[in-house]
């Protein structure tokens, strides 16, 4: 029997554009435009191009990789980082972008407020889109069969209930994410730390 053999010395195994490191149709891609559509100022994130020092990354990088981040399961911000590295998908997202676990941490502490507000609006928008139903902050895209009832009907006071339980999510996501950075060590630089 023949079997197939692979070349790990091979010059080309990826596309030689990070674009076409996901089909057009890729989840990720809907992230990618719901970051891109905010306004950041309205939002109370400070963007001053003129800053000293090293340069940051955008915070809208950072907003990419924290709501897709979430949205697929990783909370840990070494987990976000070691995903820039080996996961296609976040390579794409952040453009081959690698910020670090302290990075991203600090990127979180300094703006909880407005990540928490993009997660909301994010939640508020794929309730809008009947993407989820308000149980869940977010959901794959697997297709379940429901009735329609009397019961499933959204009314006000449904509404402003399902609301306050995403914002209650939101802040429980939040400081899962703080305890699970904690848990993992101190906030080293790089991979390796």
């Amino acid at each position: 029997m023949v079997y197939r053999s692979g070349n790990r010395n091979h010059l080309q195994f990826l596309p030689t554009s990070i674009e076409e490191y996901v089909t057009p149709d890729d989840p990720v891609r809907v992230y990618d435009t719901f970051v891109e559509a905010l306004d950041l100022e309205k939002l109370g994130f400070n963007l001053d191009p003129h800053q000293v020092g090293n340069p940051a990354y955008h915070p809208k990088v950072m907003l990419k990789l924290l709501v897709y981040g979430y949205a697929s399961g990783i909370w840990s911000s070494r987990k976000l980082e070691e995903a820039t590295h080996y996961n296609l998908s976040f390579i794409w997202l952040t453009s081959g972008l690698k910020p670090d676990h302290k990075t991203i941490a600090e990127f979180r502490r300094k703006n909880r407020s407005q990540v928490a507000e993009v997660l909301k609006q994010c939640a508020y928008l794929c309730i809008m889109l009947n993407l989820i139903e308000g149980n869940a902050l977010f959901l794959d895209d697997n297709n379940l069969k429901a009735n329609s009832s009397i019961k499933k009907c959204w009314d006000k006071n449904k509404t402003q209930k399902v609301l306050k339980q995403i914002d209650q999510r939101i802040v429980k996501l939040l400081s899962e994410c703080d305890k699970q950075d904690e848990a993992e060590g101190p906030l080293g630089s790089g991979l390796d730390s």
